[in-house]
C-alpha cells in the first residue's frame, strides 16, 4: 500500500498556515512534525509512504496540483492530508474529518480515522456531519477533488484556541495523534483486505 502523507501549507515565511496569537505556534509546523510521525509508523508496519512537504519551508508545495501531482504520478492507494484549524471565535474546538462531497471510498478511509481519533481521544469534540451516514464532513477542498486516491483531510484541533494549542505544542500528544491515524490507515487496509 502506497499512502501520502500531506503536511498542510508550505511552512514558515511561505504560508504558516493559522497561527496560535498567544505563542506563535504554527499550523505548517505542527503539521510537518506529525506527519513525519505518521509516515514512521506506516513505514514500521511495512506501508510504502512519502510526504508532499518534508521541509520547514518548501516553495513548491505552495502549489497545491505540486501534492496531488505527487500523489497521482506515484500512484499513491491513499492520500491524507493534515492541518489544524483556525476560528475567530477562540472557544471553537474540535477535530474534523474531511472528504470530497458524495459517497466515495475517501469516506470509508476518513470513519477509520475518525474512529480511532474519536476512540484516542475521548475528551476532544469531534465535529461531524452524519447527515449521509458517516461522521466526515464534506467540501470541495482541491488536495480531495484532484488526487486519485481515497483522500481525506483532517483538521487535528484549533490552533486558535489556546487550550487545544497547548496540545498541538506537546510532543506525547504529537504522538498518540500520529498513533490514531496510522491506526486508522491499518484499520482501513484491513477493510479493503476482509
Amino acid at each position: 500500500m502506497k499512502v501520502v502523507i500531506d503536511p498542510g501549507h508550505a511552512g514558515r515565511n511561505i504560508d504558516p498556515g493559522a497561527v496560535n496569537g498567544s505563542t506563535g505556534l504554527q499550523e505548517a509546523d505542527v503539521a510537518l512534525v506529525i506527519s513525519r510521525q505518521v509516515a514512521n509508523y506506516l513505514l514500521n508496519v511495512g506501508y510504502e509512504v512519502k510526504l508532499t512537504r518534508t521541509e520547514w519551508e518548501q516553495e513548491e508545495t505552495d502549489d497545491l496540483s505540486y501534492r496531488t501531482a505527487l500523489a497521482n504520478d506515484w500512484g499513491a492507494d491513499i492520500f491524507i492530508s493534515l492541518h489544524c484549524n483556525s476560528a475567530a471565535n477562540e472557544s471553537a474546538e474540535g477535530y474534523e474529518v474531511w472528504t470530497s462531497p458524495g459517497q466515495t471510498e475517501g469516506d470509508r478511509l476518513a470513519t477509520c480515522i475518525y474512529k480511532q481519533i474519536a476512540a484516542e481521544f475521548p475528551d476532544r469534540a469531534g465535529r461531524t456531519d452524519y447527515s449521509d451516514g458517516d461522521p466526515d464532513k464534506e467540501s470541495r477542498f482541491y488536495v480531495l477533488v484532484y488526487t486519485d486516491a481515497p483522500a481525506c483531510l483532517v483538521e487535528m484541533a484549533f490552533i486558535s484556541n489556546d487550550e487545544e494549542a497547548a496540545l498541538l505544542a506537546n510532543a506525547a500528544w504529537w504522538d498518540r495523534y500520529a498513533r490514531a491515524i496510522a491506526r486508522g490507515v491499518t484499520d482501513y487496509t484491513m477493510m479493503l483486505e476482509g
